[in-house]
């Protein structure tokens, strides 16, 4: 059904979504790149969609905080069934959340699960240098992250956070419902939907130029970055996934982003189908602003930050550092161009040489994978224990946990 709402100001008229598609990629897709009519309209109304079950949560939660938290937090370890006069606000999010859906392939998602983590800190440099840096240029999409205080709270726990959620969809069983995955995601999920209720009753949020915050176009824009624009960027870095395991990531993180809230109809389980929902997608928002430069230049600058403590004994913690920074900011280069890096507030006589250096052997050793599977299982164990050190490196000390929303909390 098409929302009635007025048409956020931040979308782009149809008239010029409708750009001619390259002959090889139109053969590629089947189809155009550009949307529909009905595609685009539906994209537009999905600009006004929140996450009604998370949402009544929230609003639940909020009549008496301390409790009530609580008591969610108990559904979520260990299921509805184990609190008595169980409040029917988690009923029904927990009925959902329960249900296997009919087109969950459990079996799919390790697929993708073996390939991300032989994939190693290649994959973290394609989440953060291409999907995460690149979509601060998305001003439409900055706006919920600057006022809830990306600038002020910190790149770094925003960062950490982020990889931290990420590792735990990408466990073995991390996806299971009682797996780190499941409780992170739902975690992240509620503090989504009390961001949501906030910046609504705010009188700077302007709905009719962005919407509803925290939407499902923008969530599935999100999670077509860990898919789509995951696999892309592995494949220009030199790995290629195989059909089973493209197929897989796209399954992973599908039922991923159904737990977040999104709903099954903006759900893609190629990369063809996600790469034209992502066109439209990118469709409704908005130019590069200052956002973009402040949100970018604090994310090139948190590898000044990170933590090396075994360098640190000898001296070389700083050095390292600004080795990472220069790492970070080639990568994105890779995937960037000039006129972005000046969008994004970023040093525009940056060259691409880590990308270049390794290109030929990281394509070599993973093509070398496919008919030496021993090797392919030692390189999964070790590019998996290098995506933990990651993480590590940006928590530091901290604990490796997504802050814990406090009781009495409402942001």
């Amino acid at each position: 059904m098409i929302s009635s709402n007025p048409v956020p100001t931040r979308v782009r008229p149809f008239a010029k979504t409708q750009q001619p598609t390259p002959a090889l990629l139109k053969l590629i897709l089947g189809r155009d790149l550009a949307p529909t009519r009905r595609e685009y309209d539906e994209a537009v109304s999905g600009l006004n969609v929140g996450d009604p079950l998370m949402d009544a949560v929230a609003d639940w939660l909020m009549t008496s905080p301390k409790l009530h938290r609580a008591q969610f937090q108990q559904a979520l370890t260990q299921g509805v069934e184990s609190l008595p006069d169980c409040p029917p606000e988690l009923l029904a999010l927990f009925a959902e959340i329960d249900r296997t859906p009919a087109w969950l392939d459990r079996e799919s998602i390790n697929d993708g699960l073996q390939f991300i983590h032989a994939s190693g800190l290649t994959a973290l440099q394609v989440m953060r240098d291409l999907a995460l840096m690149g979509g601060y240029l998305l001003s439409g999409f900055n706006q919920a992250l600057v006022m809830t205080g990306a600038l002020t709270n910190g790149t770094s726990q925003r960062v950490a956070e982020t990889g931290k959620w990420w590792m735990d969809c990408t466990e073995s069983g991390g996806l299971a419902r009682f797996g780190a995955g499941t409780q992170s995601t739902l975690h992240v999920r509620l503090v989504h939907a009390i961001v949501r209720r906030q910046l609504t009753q705010r009188e700077d949020w302007d709905r009719a130029q962005w919407g509803l915050p925290l939407n499902q176009i923008d969530m599935a824009a999100t999670y077509l970055g860990f898919s789509v624009v995951m696999l892309g960027g592995l494949r220009k870095l030199g790995i290629q996934a195989t059909p089973k395991e493209a197929k897989g990531v796209m399954q992973l993180w599908s039922y991923a982003c159904w737990l977040m809230g999104v709903e099954e109809k903006w759900l893609r389980f190629s990369e063809s189908e996600g790469a034209i929902l992502l066109n439209t997608a990118l469709m409704t928002q908005s130019k590069a602003d200052w956002t973009s430069k402040a949100l970018g230049k604090a994310l090139s600058e948190e590898p000044l930050l990170r933590h090396f403590p075994m360098l640190a004994k000898y001296g070389l913690e700083q050095p390292m550092r600004q080795f990472v920074y220069h790492q970070h900011l080639s990568v994105s280069r890779y995937f960037l161009t000039s006129e972005q890096f000046q969008q994004l507030g970023l040093p525009t006589n940056i060259r691409s040489w880590y990308p270049w250096l390794t290109l030929a052997p990281r394509a070599i050793s993973y093509t070398t994978q496919r008919v030496l599977p021993r090797w392919h299982q030692r390189q999964v164990a070790r590019g998996r224990a290098a995506q933990r050190a990651a993480i590590g490196a940006v928590f530091g000390k901290k604990p490796h946990q997504l802050t814990p929303l406090a009781p009495g909390a409402t942001t």
